[in-house]
Formats: C-alpha cells, structure tokens, sequence
C-alpha cells in the first residue's frame, strides 16, 4: 500500500484530508447476508490499494463486526496513511437472552447483543471508548452522531458536547452526525460546532433535497459534506433501471422508476452508465468532501473505482438540468469531475 498513491482528496476544516471516494463498513459487518472473514479483509486491502484512503464503520454495523474486521485489516497499515470514521449513538449491551437468534436490523450476525440508544455524555465516552478496542486504534479520525432522528434534544447538547470534549483531547480529530435526512443535519450545522455531516440518499440523482438547506449551511459555515448511499438503496445501482430495485429500503413509486430510466437514458446517450454519474454527481458541489460507497468484495471495491474514474461529460450534467430531471449544485465545479 505505501507505494500506492491514494486519489484526490478534499480538506475538512480541521485540516483533515479525505479522499473523494470512501469506503462504506456496512456489508462487511454482514449487512443482509454473510460475508467471510477473507472477503472483509480482501475489500479493504484492495480499497487501500486502489487509493482510497477513508473508511468508515459504526458500532451498529453488525453489532461490532465491521469495526472488528476493519480493525485487523489495517493492523498492519500505517495508522496516519489512513482516515477513519465510526459513530456513537447506539451503544452495544450484552443480550445472552436472544444469542440464539439473529440480529433484527437487517444483519446476519447473533443477535448476542442490542443496541440501546444514548446519546449522554456519559453514552458518548463508553461507545468510543468500545470503538477503538474493536479497531485495535487510539483515536477516531471522525465521529458522527448516529441517526439521531428521535433524539434531538439530547444529541444536540451532551451529544455534541461529549464530542466537543474528544476533539479537544485528541481522541478524535472531528465531529458530525450522519443521518437519512438532509432536514436535521441543516440543524445541527446551523446550531452546533460540527465539522462534517454525513447525508445519506439525499443528495443524489433522485433526491436532491440536501441542496435546499443543508448544502448552502455548509458553505456558508465551512462544514464538510459526506455523501452516501448515493445509489438510493439500489434503483440507481445499475446502467438498466429494474422496476423491482429498491428505493430508499423498499419499493419504487412508478413515478421514481419512470424518472430513474429518463435518466439513465440521458446517461447513455452521452456514452456514461448510470451508476458512474450517481457517484459522481455529489462531488460536483464544492462543499462535499467524499462520496462514500458500501462495498463487501473486492470485486465490488473494483467496479466502485472504475465508476468513480469514469469521464462525465460536462454535457451530460448540463442536460439533465435543462430537461428538469437534476439539478446542478450551486456553486459546482464541473471541470473538475471531467475527465
């Protein structure tokens, strides 16, 4: 790896640089079906060596597993040539009561253990404090306030103080929260001292709703964006639109299936398969730091980069906002993802 270079990166106000593609921990922590022990450390060796640099776990992916296996596949890295991310929020309470059943969240690990929400400070310090024994590191590059959703109130104070507190020791370098909703995350950047925020499928070619609060927020206040589940769970995974792919973990009104394969067309009438220019179409706003992509094989990591190094024409994004189908970012850079 130390002879690889890593691909372009993008500056968090902390002065912390992330590639522009990431590594996405959730599969190899047996999202939705297993995945061996050599796939985990295959996927992430082979995202090191093709120049991604920034990967990001949480406790709740698989109930540990991803941060365990992230943590062994980078044992023998140097730990400054990589940045990584977990989240607090979902602390991990021994379960011996369920052991012999399987996690209800959608991994296929036993459900040995639940997750209970806390955002205290007191939740904060032992869900970090547990992350990086699973990594096997001593400190968090960022961490991120975990679907807060339902807990404004306490993730907005000692959430974030708890954070505050970290940043100032050491222990992590920043702070944010990551979320499915582009509507919070404009709130917690107008109302605390977050330094990214990761905004999942709503910034995409089919959601665009981070564009309307969140992303000018961030400009104006030099907060960093991660954008991810850029795919929207599936519709747009693929240069041919199904009808039966999912969108946003379940099923696609016709009207998002008709839209999605207007889109695709456009892209193919330009020479681009659809999944290249939904990962790429984040990047085109100034503010976004890195589009970070799930992955769970190494051939999955190989294609994740082919999409990523794919030309997009500046034609193709010009057209698909003429037609009304996506906007582009105000502010973007177009140049730069030519090419």
């Amino acid at each position: 790896m130390s002879t690889t270079p890593s691909l372009p990166t993008r500056p968090l106000r902390t002065g912390l640089a992330l590639t522009e593609l990431g590594f996405g921990g959730a599969q190899i922590g047996n999202l939705y079906r297993e995945t061996t022990e050599a796939e985990a450390a295959d996927a992430v060796l082979r995202a090191l060596g093709g120049g991604i640099r920034y990967l990001d776990t949480a406790p709740h992916y698989g109930l540990g597993l991803s941060e365990r296996r992230l943590g062994a596949a980078l044992r023998s890295v140097p730990r400054a040539a990589v940045v990584v991310s977990s989240k607090v929020g979902r602390l991990l309470v021994d379960s011996p009561e369920t052991a012999d059943r399987v996690d209800p969240e959608g991994f296929a690990v036993p459900a040995a253990r639940r997750r209970a929400w806390d955002f205290s400070r007191d939740g904060i310090l032992r869900s970090v404090e547990s992350s990086l024994r699973r990594l096997g590191t001593d400190r968090l590059d960022i961490a991120y306030l975990h679907d807060p959703d339902n807990h404004w109130a306490q993730a907005s104070t000692t959430g974030v103080g708890a954070l505050v507190e970290l940043r100032e020791q050491g222990v992590v370098g920043a702070i944010g929260a990551g979320m499915n909703q582009a509507e919070m995350l404009a709130e917690f950047v107008r109302r605390t001292d977050v330094d990214v925020v990761m905004v999942a499928g709503r910034l995409t070619l089919l959601d665009h709703s981070a564009l309307e609060d969140l992303l000018p927020l961030a400009a104006a206040r030099n907060v960093g964006v991660v954008a991810a589940a850029v795919y929207n769970s599936g519709l747009l995974s693929r240069p041919v639109v199904s009808a039966d792919a999912p969108y946003d973990y379940g099923s696609a009104p016709q009207e998002v299936v008709a839209r999605a394969r207007r889109i695709a067309q456009v892209c193919a009438d330009h020479g681009v398969d659809l999944p290249a220019a939904a990962l790429q179409y984040p990047l085109l706003h100034p503010s976004v730091v890195s589009v970070v992509v799930g992955t769970r094989t190494a051939e999955q990591v190989d294609g994740t980069l082919e999409r990523y190094r794919a030309r997009v024409p500046d034609e193709l994004w010009t057209e698909l906002d003429t037609a009304g189908l996506v906007p582009l970012p105000s502010g973007r850079s177009l140049t730069s993802r030519d090419g």
